[in-house]
C-alpha cells in the first residue's frame, strides 16, 4: 500500500496538520473548497519562481488568512511590501473578501522539503540540463543537510527519447510504511519542448517520537529540527558498534569495511584495522 497512497495524507492526524484549517457545513463547504483551489492555483502560477513550498489557508468569521511557506520571501514580499499589497488585492478580487490577511513564512532549510527539491530539478530540466546529473546535485544536498533518505523518480521522454521511461534514484532510507517517520511527499512537473517530464519527490527527515503540534505553520521547536538529532542518537545506541567501528577505519560499508553488519564486513573490518584504513579493510 505504501507505494500507492500519498505519504502526507496517510500520515494526517498522526505526525502531519492539514493545509485548509476552517469549518465548513452542508451548505459551503464545496464553495470553500473550491475557492481554496483556486486561491492555490493562482498563487502558483502568479509567483512561479518564489520557491513556494505550500499554502496554508486559514478562516475564520469572515477573514482569510493565506500562509505562504517559502524559501524566497524576498521576491514575494518585494520592494518596500508592494508585492504583497498587490497580491492581497488580487486575493481580495478573486474571493471577493474584504478581509484577508497574508503571511509569509520563510524555510531556513530548503533542501529538506520535496516541493522546493523537486521544483529545483524541474526548472534544470527546462533548462536542458541532464537529468541524471540535476537528480544526483539534489540528493547530495539533501543528503548533506540531514536527511535520513531521499527517492527520486522522473517520468516522461527523458532527455528528449523517442520512448517515455521511467528513472528511479534512491538514497537513504524511506519507510513509507511506518507512519513515526516524518516523510515529506511532491509531485511536479517539467514542461520541457518534446512534452511534459513528472517528478516525484519523497524526502524522509527522521523518526518523530514525541506528540507532534498539527499546525501547519508550526515551526519552532521539533519542526525545525525535525528529530533528526533524536534519531541519529538512537541510531548511535542500536548495537554499540556504528561508530566505534568506523572510527577504527572499517567504513561502515556493507560490502566489506562495515564491521559487524556481516561476516565479509567483520572479516573486512579487521583486515582494515592491520592495514590501517577502509581500503584495506575492502580489499
Amino acid at each position: 500500500m505504501g507505494q500507492k497512497a500519498n505519504p502526507i495524507g496517510n500520515r494526517l492526524g498522526i505526525i502531519r496538520g492539514w493545509e485548509s484549517n476552517w469549518y465548513g457545513n452542508k451548505k459551503d463547504y464545496s464553495k470553500k473548497l473550491i475557492e481554496d483551489h483556486k486561491i492555490r492555483t493562482y498563487l502558483m502560477a502568479r509567483i512561479n519562481k518564489g520557491g513556494i513550498a505550500k499554502i496554508v489557508i486559514e478562516r475564520t468569521l469572515g477573514k482569510l488568512i493565506v500562509t505562504i511557506h517559502t524559501s524566497k520571501p524576498g521576491i514575494i514580499i518585494g520592494k518596500g511590501g508592494n508585492e504583497v499589497d498587490r497580491i492581497k488585492e488580487e486575493l481580495k478580487k478573486l474571493t471577493g473578501k474584504d478581509d484577508v490577511q497574508i503571511n509569509i513564512l520563510e524555510i531556513r532549510r530548503p533542501e529538506l522539503d520535496a516541493m522546493i527539491v523537486g521544483d529545483t530539478i524541474a526548472r534544470q530540466i527546462e533548462n536542458r540540463i541532464n537529468y541524471k546529473r540535476a537528480t544526483k546535485m539534489s540528493i547530495a544536498s539533501s543528503l548533506r543537510m540531514g536527511a535520513e533518505g531521499i527517492k527520486v523518480k522522473l517520468s516522461g521522454r527523458l532527455n528528449g527519447s523517442e520512448i517515455a521511461r521511467s528513472e528511479e534514484f534512491k538514497q537513504g532510507r524511506t519507510p513509507l510504511h511506518t507512519f513515526r517517520m516524518d516523510i515529506d511527499y511532491a509531485n511536479v512537473f517539467a514542461q520541457t519542448v518534446y512534452g511534459k517530464i513528472g517528478i516525484k519527490v519523497w524526502i524522509c527527515k527522521g523518526e518523530i517520537l514525541a506528540k507532534r503540534d498539527l499546525n501547519p505553520n508550526f515551526i519552532g521547536g521539533k519542526e525545525a529540527g525535525t528529530g533528526l538529532g533524536d534519531r541519529r542518537d538512537r541510531r548511535d545506541d542500536r548495537g554499540g558498534n556504528f561508530n566505534r567501528d568506523r572510527d577504527r577505519g572499517g567504513g561502515g560499508d556493507r560490502r566489506g569495511g562495515g564491521g559487524g553488519f556481516n561476516r565479509g564486513g567483520q572479516q573486512g573490518g579487521g583486515a582494515g584495522r592491520q592495514g590501517g584504513g577502509g581500503q584495506g579493510g575492502r580489499r
